[in-house]
């Protein structure tokens, strides 16, 4: 796995994770290296936990995987894709957002076989009160 995609501190994670949740409740913008930094921990982590290379996750601007077990693909795009933004995914991460509330808003876009990430989340546990939406 490249060093961009490993697992990031704990306590950085922590404490990005703190600022994001609370810009998101304040319906302020989270600062974009908090972003980065927990999108990538985050995928990083779904890479572990769906090894394979059926699916490609894709949170622009910040980073793309493959991952999910399925039959092994070698060139150009894998048959399933899933795209979301970056606030999306670390609340999905972080279990504050339910898979199917984010499909139901629009805020992830899933096209394909295995795109269907609900088993493999939350990645993480959200800091402050619990908001499942």
């Amino acid at each position: 796995m490249p060093s961009r995609l490993r697992p990031a501190d704990p306590v950085a994670v922590s404490q990005a994770l703190e600022r994001v949740l609370a810009a998101v409740d304040e319906r302020a913008a989270p600062e974009a290296g908090d972003l980065r930094l927990l999108v990538r921990h985050y995928l990083a982590l779904l890479a572990t936990r769906a090894p394979g290379r059926s699916v490609e996750v894709r949170v622009p601007p910040y980073a793309a995987i493959q991952c999910v077990p399925g039959p092994r693909h070698t060139r150009g795009t894998p048959p399933g894709v899933v795209e979301t933004d970056p606030v999306t995914w670390v609340l999905l991460s972080a279990g504050r957002l339910t898979w199917a509330a984010a499909r139901d808003a629009g805020s992830v876009i899933a096209s394909g076989e295995r795109t269907d990430l609900s088993e493999y989340l939350p990645l993480g546990p959200a800091e402050g009160p619990e908001k499942k939406n």
